[in-house]
């Protein structure tokens, strides 16, 4: 497996951005990224000439596009062809879903509690959603500085709450990015774990996005396995067999402070990993960056899922700096 640093949501000037592809692309190859999605809102007509860019930078350009309309945004990546999508009103989004997923695409929730009309048409989520096993991912951080931000906790929120309802969802962040100009304020990444295969690199992301194999952070990548009964399972798997009275597994957590090497800064401190899941914190340790791992044996016994989490100071805040999405329990 290897893990690749990721940008999902970006915009250039073929709809509401300051900056061309190649602009995009070379200012994301100098802020350490490996691949970018572009998501113009309701336009594919931005990715002319990915190809020849992706030689030129080395980036890999994930074909994508933002559904923008009155009652939400939706990221759209993984598709090579323009969806329409007029058609679709507010309850009856799921059309919507079934035509990109049958186009081999993935759908996710963009800001969904950004606010609305008239300061943003649409950024605030009003579709009904009858079925949530047709979201393939949520959009938790958005912006610079994301965690801090009210409209982003309520969408971490949301998605740990579908977690404990049983659904497995994605959650990514995207920074929403419209032009170059510089800003002091912490990147998040998307960190999407792939398959060594022969493959497009594009193809193996979305696949990646597609089993939950992610972990997001304004810094340090933070990893997850559980040991099951002599196995062990990865972000995005399902322990079969969980969920056992008196059972018991082991959970591995490590955080890697060398990605993307003099991209981020934070200050010197010790750090918070926490184990969570839909009964609460299950483990909890100080760390360093000279020692940054937690290992705990946890019950396996009415377990839906677990996620790590790296809390500490951010710019004078404390709040979480980087989460892994779930290993699931069947």
């Amino acid at each position: 497996m290897k893990w690749l640093a990721c940008e999902l949501h970006t915009h250039t000037f073929h709809s509401d951005g300051r900056q061309s592809l190649a602009e995009l692309a070379a200012g994301a190859k100098n802020l350490g990224f490996d691949c970018i999605a572009l998501t113009d809102h309701n336009t594919m007509t931005g990715l002319a000439g990915k190809e020849d860019i992706e030689r030129e930078t080395g980036l890999s350009i994930i074909s994508g596009m933002e559904w923008t309309t009155f009652f939400g945004h939706m990221v759209t990546i993984g598709l090579d062809e323009f969806l329409d999508w007029r058609p679709v009103g507010p309850g009856d989004i799921h059309a919507g879903l079934a035509r990109v997923h049958e186009r081999g695409g993935l759908a996710g929730m963009a800001h969904p509690f950004r606010a609305g009309s008239p300061m943003c048409t649409g950024c605030y989520w009003e579709f009904e959603i009858s079925d949530w096993n047709d979201i393939d991912y949520i959009e938790v951080w958005s912006t610079t500085f994301a965690p801090v931000k009210n409209n982003n906790i309520r969408a971490f929120r949301l998605w740990t709450e579908k977690l404990n309802e049983g659904y497995r969802i994605a959650a990514t962040s995207g920074r929403d990015w419209h032009h170059q100009d510089p800003t002091d304020d912490p990147l998040s990444v998307t960190y999407l774990q792939l398959e060594e295969e022969d493959a497009p690199v594009t193809d193996k992301a979305v696949r990646a996005l597609s089993a939950g194999r992610a972990s997001v952070t304004l810094g340090p990548l933070l990893k997850l396995e559980v040991t099951s009964r002599g196995t062990t399972y990865g972000i995005g798997s399902a322990v079969p067999g969980g969920r056992v009275s008196g059972s018991t597994s082991v959970a591995a957590v490590s955080a890697d402070f060398q990605v993307r090497k003099g991209h981020w800064k934070l200050e010197d401190q010790r750090y918070t990993l926490k184990l969570d899941s839909n009964k609460g914190i299950l483990a909890e340790e100080i760390i360093t960056p000279d020692a940054p791992w937690l290992e705990a044996e946890i019950p396996d016994e009415d377990l839906l899922w677990i996620r790590a989490e790296l809390w500490g100071m951010v710019k004078g805040v404390r709040t979480i700096i980087a989460f892994t999405n779930a290993v699931y329990f069947d």
